[in-house]
């Protein structure tokens, strides 16, 4: 309930009585003040007339008035300056460390936002607020829309900046491990990027002139060059499959030289999952995109256009993968490019977000304004999370479009943060 009074401040949904202390002095909130997300007041710099005098200072809310002396704000200085004490209940006074007692108001929920919040939070079809999106103005969903896609940029950003952080500072490695974690395509992302922590770098670069000992080590690092990670039915076959013994040899002496210590194998995923997105043909995928010289920051960084994006991530398996899956397990002939599906998401959750990450670190604006426009020219994502949107009345064109909508969904509707959603706001204050 608290969360919902929070709301109803931040917003002025007044109840249709006049506001007043606890006291019988009439209250006009001329600014309900700041959010403040950390610890102290509830919200800063707020202005509140009090029977005809003007208060700037700081507001606390509570569900009941004695959850004051629950939360020791009697014994904090730092609630000295509260001009206004807001609550759902007032129980009891209350008093400052200073021992003077602070004003305190009686808020009322208005009943319409009550039963409209109730409903969002127990509404069985998704997503909960489904019934108001084809009353919305395009002026509200565009200027939602956009401000979720930003969100999304900077959720990616921050985690590069992370991965970019962890590598001492080296850019060049968070995007090895951005474009390595897709590469898992959302299943095996968590060990892609496992994978690309311990994949060595600068001994994969003495060795970037030679495919094969790259497909060593790419494979090698990722366990999957032992005999045990080769699914029992095709073990034998293993034993005796030549490439799989000359890999091995391979990696054994590179290992040995750089003193490289391989991922567990049972960190990977295969139930359920087409035999093209196999790590092993990913891994020959990126052995062969890293041996081309096209997994480099410096190039991506140079791309413009969405066609020299594709160029750049185009990649194929080498030779032996176009009749393999698995090790000892043959199959038809097939070079196994990446898919223009595959390709857009690589564009979408690596190349863009990198690009927008590297434009804020070197504070480029035109790097940022490159990304956001590469969004708009890419048609938008096809998955069930578009879909379930499109269906309650929304439109979605671009990619950044769907964008928006995966965070929405991800970010608000599965966590039911409706308070928090412009979406969630214009259903709260709906009269029905």
């Amino acid at each position: 309930m608290e969360q919902l009074l929070h709301y109803t401040w931040k917003h002025k949904m007044w109840p249709l009585h006049p506001l007043t202390t606890t006291d019988g002095r009439d209250v006009e909130v001329i600014d309900p003040g700041l959010h403040n997300q950390h610890q102290g007041p509830d919200f800063f710099n707020a202005k509140v007339r009090i029977n005809g005098t003007l208060w700037v200072g700081n507001v606390e809310i509570h569900d009941r008035a004695s959850d004051w002396y629950l939360h020791g704000h009697d014994k904090d200085k730092a609630y000295d300056n509260v001009v206004l004490h807001v609550c759902g209940v007032c129980d009891k006074d209350v008093l400052n460390s200073n021992g003077q007692y602070v004003t305190q108001m009686q808020l009322d929920v208005p009943a319409h936002v009550q039963e409209n919040y109730r409903q969002l939070l127990q509404a069985d079809k998704y997503p909960p607020c489904y019934t108001i999106i084809p009353s919305l103005s395009r002026l509200t969903v565009h200027a939602w829309m956009a401000a979720l896609e930003t969100e999304r940029l900077e959720q990616k950003t921050e985690a590069i900046r992370q991965r970019a952080e962890r590598a001492n500072g080296s850019w060049e490695d968070a995007f090895f491990q951005t474009l390595a974690r897709n590469y898992g395509f959302g299943v095996n992302g968590d060990a892609f990027e496992l994978w690309s922590r311990q994949v060595s770098l600068p001994a994969a670069g003495k060795h970037r002139d030679d495919l094969f000992q790259l497909e060593a080590i790419f494979l090698g690092q990722a366990g999957l060059l032992s005999l045990e990670a080769v699914p029992e039915r095709y073990r034998e076959q293993a034993q005796q499959d030549p490439y799989f013994a000359k890999l091995s040899n391979e990696y054994r002496y590179l290992s040995h030289k750089f003193s490289l210590e391989s991922m567990d194998y049972k960190l990977w995923k295969f139930m359920r999952m087409r035999p093209q997105n196999f790590p092993h043909i990913r891994l020959s995928q990126l052995a062969n995109l890293y041996y081309e010289r096209r997994a480099n920051l410096s190039t991506l960084l140079e791309c413009e256009t969405l066609d020299q994006l594709r160029s750049l991530l185009a990649t194929h398996v080498t030779p032996y993968w176009e009749t393999h899956y698995t090790f000892g397990s043959e199959s038809l002939p097939n070079s196994k490019h990446l898919s223009p599906f595959s390709l857009n998401l690589l564009i979408i959750n690596t190349a863009i977000p990198t690009l927008f990450a590297v434009g804020r670190h070197r504070q480029k604006e035109a790097l940022c304004d490159r990304a956001f426009d590469l969004l708009e020219q890419l048609k938008a994502e096809n998955n069930y999370i578009v879909t379930m949107w499109k269906e309650c009345g929304l439109e979605v064109k671009t990619a950044g479009d769907s964008q928006a909508l995966i965070q929405l969904k991800t970010r608000y509707c599965d966590r039911r943060d409706c308070l928090r959603c412009r979406f969630g706001y214009e259903y709260l204050r709906a009269a029905r």
